[in-house]
């Protein structure tokens, strides 16, 4: 049976003195604690989905696209529980009083939000159900974008932070500068997209030619769009077309498993 924990919203989110120097008073960071489980309500900062077998268990932060929490990130906590992971949706909007940024993703930059996954990191670390060693992050559109900025070595130091075992961005929008990074990463997206053009992961590719560690991997689906893997009727969100793509989405599942796999679960895997 499915162990659900609930992480209850915070109105005062503080994560420690020297990490909330570090933040634009704008966007205090968020804060995952063992003692906000509770119930689950509006405006809850997350929910965390636990695996059968016996713990400690790999976890996986699912991050949210411009939207807020969607019905595609209980779809994929389900699937990350079926592969053997513990699985975090964690809800940057609510707890804040958010309810999209898809008009302008800036309004809350992802090199902010990116805190909000190293504090979620953080308490998976505190519990002992979750193996602190293996802890990884997949985000999407803005989440995605999210958790490529959450893999960037520069800023992984200036929080003090752990880097993640393994990171998985569906269609971000991939930055125009190649930083060196902490994490590996898989980037996934498609050839149609017209929000977060691949054209710009494409572009990135190279610059991280140079690099010793921790390259980007890239995969293009042809005739994809945007959201891809979210299994919704084709619409038109904010103007970009949205649609799903069955044997794109199939695709994409085995590869994130297989990348997962790799990074945190070489000794157990497919338990």
């Amino acid at each position: 049976m499915t162990r659900i924990a609930v992480i209850a919203a915070l109105t005062a989110l503080t994560l420690t003195a020297s990490l909330a120097q570090q933040v634009p008073g704008q966007w205090p960071p968020l804060v995952v604690r063992d003692d906000t489980v509770a119930v689950i309500h509006s405006g809850q900062t997350g929910t965390l989905t636990l695996p059968n077998g016996t713990p400690p268990f790999p976890a996986v932060i699912l991050m949210h696209g411009c939207g807020g929490v969607t019905q595609n990130m209980n779809t994929w906590a389900r699937r990350l529980r079926a592969w053997g992971y513990a699985a975090l949706i964690l809800d940057s909007f609510a707890p804040r009083g958010l309810d999209s940024v898809c008009g302008g993703g800036n309004r809350f930059p992802p090199r902010v939000r990116a805190r909000d996954a190293f504090a979620a990191a953080a308490y998976l670390r505190g519990r002992p159900d979750i193996d602190p060693a293996r802890i990884g992050l997949i985000g999407f559109s803005h989440g995605g974008s999210t958790v490529l900025a959450a893999s960037v070595e520069s800023r992984v130091a200036a929080l003090g932070a752990k880097p993640f075992s393994a990171i998985v961005a569906y269609y971000p929008f991939c930055p125009a500068v190649a930083l060196p990074l902490a994490s590996d990463v898989q980037i996934l997206i498609g050839a149609e997209d017209d929000w977060t053009p691949a054209e710009r992961c494409t572009a990135l590719m190279p610059l991280y030619a140079g690099a010793t560690e921790h390259k980007p991997l890239l995969k293009i689906y042809p005739g994809a769009f945007h959201a891809f893997d979210a299994n919704a009727p084709a619409r038109v969100y904010f103007g970009h077309h949205l649609e799903f793509a069955a044997a794109a989405a199939q695709d994409s599942f085995a590869v994130t498993r297989q990348f997962l796999d790799s990074h945190m679960r070489t000794a157990d895997k497919h338990e």
